[in-house]
C-alpha cells in the first residue's frame, strides 16, 4: 500500500497552505465572520480560479476528476485556518448529489458551482428527529394535480446564500431529494450564526409548488445519494479537524515556550508536557484513521462506512480532548475572542455535532 501522497496531490496542498498563510490571518478571518455573508466572495471567486471548486468533480463535468484523498488533503489545511467559505455546503454535499444523480441538468449546475456563480446546500435536519434524517416530517402533497412541499428543515449550512437547496423529504411514502430555487414563492429562510460563527438557517416550506423534474431520486436512490453524501461530508469535516488539531497543538508548544512561570518556560513542566503529548497522540491517531478511511472510501470498500462512524467517534473524542487542553494552557486568555485558540474548540465542538454525535456513531459502528 502506498502511503505517499503524489505530487499534484502535494501541490494541491502547497498552494492551499500558501493561499491561507497570504490571504487567512486570523483578523481577517473574523471580519468575514462579521460581514453579512459569513464568508468572503472575494476568495470563493479566487477558490474557483484555482480550480479548487472543480476537485471532485469529474472530467466530462469540466472538473479535476480528483477524488476523497485530494479533499482531505484540501480539508486538512482548510481547518489548519478555519475557513469558513462554503465549501463543504456547496461542493462536496451538493456536488456529490448531483453529479451521482440521473438530473437533466447536472452538468449545467456543476458548471454553475465550478465557476464560483452558483451556490447550493443540503436541506436534511429537522427539529425533533435526531439524527435519524430518514424519518422527516418534510413532505410533498398533491391538491389538484399540484405536488406541493411542506415542512421545516434547520441547521442547514450557508442557506442564506445559496441559490438553491436540495431537500430531504417523504414523497409519496418514500424518502426523496427535491430541488428547490431559493427564490420560490413559499419558502422562507431565517438565518442564524452557529457556535462557531458560521452561517446556517432555518427553512420554513409553505405549499412551495414543486415540478417532477424537480424530484432528484426517490427510494433507495434517493438514500443511497444521501448516505454517500453523508460518508464524503465526515470524511471531509474529519480532514478539517484534523488540521485543526494539528495547529491547535504546534499553537500550543509555541505558546508554552514563550510564557514564562517562576523565571523559565511554563513548557519545562512535566505536568504541561504530559498534557502536550496526549495531544499529540491524538492527533496522530485521528491521522491514521482518517488515512485509513480515505483509502477505504476511494476504493470503495465496503467496509468504509464501519471506518468512517470509528473516525467520526475519534473525532469527538480527540477534539475536545485537544480543545479543551489548548484553551486551559493557553489560560485566561484561551477563551477570548481575540485568539484563535479558543475558535479551534469552538469548531471542533460544531463538527462533533454534525451528520450524527459521538454517541450516534458508537451505536452505529456496534451495529454495522
Amino acid at each position: 500500500m502506498n502511503l505517499n501522497y503524489s505530487d499534484e496531490q502535494n501541490m494541491l496542498r502547497e498552494q492551499v497552505l500558501k493561499f491561507c498563510e497570504t490571504n487567512y490571518d486570523f483578523i481577517d478571518r473574523e471580519k468575514i465572520l462579521e460581514s453579512d455573508s459569513g464568508f468572503s466572495k472575494d476568495n470563493w471567486q479566487q477558490f474557483a480560479e484555482l480550480g479548487w471548486l472543480a476537485v471532485p468533480f469529474k472530467e466530462e463535468n469540466g472538473g479535476f476528476n480528483f477524488g476523497p484523498i485530494e479533499l482531505t488533503v484540501l480539508f486538512e489545511e482548510f481547518g489548519k485556518a478555519l475557513v469558513v467559505e462554503p465549501y463543504l455546503s456547496s461542493v462536496v454535499m451538493s456536488g456529490t448529489i448531483i453529479e451521482n444523480s440521473n438530473h437533466k441538468n447536472k452538468s449545467s449546475i456543476i458548471e454553475k458551482i465550478i465557476s464560483g456563480e452558483h451556490q447550493m446546500s443540503v436541506a436534511y435536519a429537522e427539529p425533533n428527529i435526531g439524527y435519524k434524517f430518514f424519518d422527516c416530517h418534510a413532505s410533498t402533497s398533491v391538491n389538484n394535480d399540484i405536488l406541493s412541499l411542506n415542512g421545516t428543515k434547520s441547521l442547514v449550512l450557508n442557506a442564506g446564500n445559496a441559490n438553491q437547496f436540495i431537500v430531504l423529504a417523504k414523497h409519496e411514502g418514500l424518502s426523496a431529494l427535491i430541488m428547490v430555487d431559493a427564490e420560490v414563492d413559499g419558502l422562507s429562510i431565517q438565518s442564524f450564526k452557529t457556535i462557531d460563527g458560521q452561517t446556517c438557517g432555518e427553512l420554513t416550506f409553505e405549499n412551495v409548488l414543486i415540478e417532477t423534474d424537480s424530484i432528484i431520486a426517490s427510494g433507495d436512490d434517493a438514500e443511497a445519494l444521501f448516505n454517500k453524501m453523508m460518508d464524503l461530508s465526515i470524511l471531509c469535516i474529519s480532514a478539517e479537524a484534523v488540521g485543526a488539531m494539528n495547529a491547535s497543538y504546534i499553537k500550543t508548544v509555541q505558546y508554552t515556550k514563550e510564557r514564562e512561570q517562576f523565571s523559565q518556560p511554563i513548557s519545562n513542566f512535566q505536568v504541561l508536557q504530559h498534557r502536550m503529548v496526549d495531544m499529540f497522540i491524538e492527533t496522530e491517531l485521528t491521522k491514521s484513521l482518517l488515512i485509513k478511511a480515505t483509502l477505504q472510501l476511494d476504493s470503495n470498500d465496503p467496509d468504509a462506512q464501519s471506518t468512517i462512524s470509528a473516525l467520526k467517534v475519534q473525532v469527538g473524542k480527540a477534539g475536545r480532548l485537544i480543545g479543551q487542553n489548548a484553551v486551559q494552557l493557553h489560560g485566561g486568555m484561551g477563551v477570548s475572542n481575540e485568539m484563535s485558540i479558543g475558535h479551534y474548540l469552538k469548531r471542533f465542538t460544531a463538527i462533533d455535532s454534525m451528520f450524527g454525535n459521538t454517541q450516534y456513531h458508537i451505536n452505529k459502528y456496534q451495529t454495522d
